[in-house]
């Protein structure tokens, strides 16, 4: 009976949390097929939310992104990117669902075909888990007004969950991925040697730690630009004072 209680509250409590909040700039917006002829299987697509559980994640992460999608290319019909949704759960999506937002990629490198097909195959395996509720709950807690939480204590605020294999956050998701075959993101990094040649030995950080902006800062991710990736000429672009230059054409 409690489950069923608590189950219904965090359906509306989810509900109210994804309404949409006024006051949106979008700075880094790229058209859908553009965003597809760019996307690879495996990469991470970052994205600035604009609504009320995106800004407290924005918050205790103090970071612009406040989601993150994994690129499958093809999950089902039209669909492009995995995710794990606050009310839909772990789904499939097509990447125009993003395609007004703010959002970044973040490609993983030197993944071998086996080791990416084992990391989108986790992903697909999660289709159809449950958003992690006590996760809702708890980031409820840390919307306007905003408490005054100390920056240092934020990360491990995000440190939540039920533990729940049958449910899922959308960071935490694809940090656990990746870590089938022990992709870096951002690793613990130790050195008790005193020899300061000796080498960095890294400890995988636990899945809950990740954020969406662990992407964007780890090392180990190269960040792909679309407008660049195609061709990018700033000589063609259209200002307000002053009127594109066509390009050149050579004559026969």
């Amino acid at each position: 009976m409690a489950n069923r209680v608590s189950s219904a509250v965090g359906r509306r409590l989810a509900a109210f949390l994804e309404k949409e909040v006024s006051g949106y700039t979008a700075f880094s917006v790229a058209p859908a097929d553009l965003l597809r002829k760019t996307l690879r299987p495996g990469d991470v697509l970052l994205v600035e939310g604009n609504t009320r559980i995106s800004g407290a994640i924005k918050y205790l992460t103090q970071s612009t992104w406040s989601h993150a999608a994994f690129c499958v290319c093809q999950c089902g019909d039209g669909d492009e990117l995995i995710e794990a949704d606050l009310t839909e759960g772990v789904r499939c999506v097509p990447i125009s669902n993003y395609e007004t937002l703010n959002t970044r990629i973040c490609r993983p490198v030197s993944l071998s075909p086996d080791e990416l097909e084992t990391v989108v195959a986790y992903m697909k395996s999660a289709i159809g888990k449950t958003y992690d509720l006590k996760n809702v709950f708890d980031l409820a807690r840390y919307l306007l007004p905003q408490p005054p939480v100390p920056r240092r204590w934020r990360r491990r605020m995000l440190s939540l969950g039920s533990g729940d294999p049958t449910r899922a956050i959308c960071s935490t998701l694809i940090a656990e991925a990746f870590q089938q075959v022990r992709y870096p993101i951002l690793p613990i990094i130790e050195n008790n040697c005193p020899d300061p040649c000796a080498r960095e030995i890294l400890t995988i950080r636990h899945h809950s730690l990740f954020v969406p902006r662990d992407f964007d800062l780890s090392p180990y991710f190269r960040i792909v630009k679309p407008t660049i990736e195609t061709g990018f000429d700033h000589k063609t672009l259209t200002w307000s004072d002053r009127p594109a230059q066509m390009p050149a054409t050579s004559s026969l």
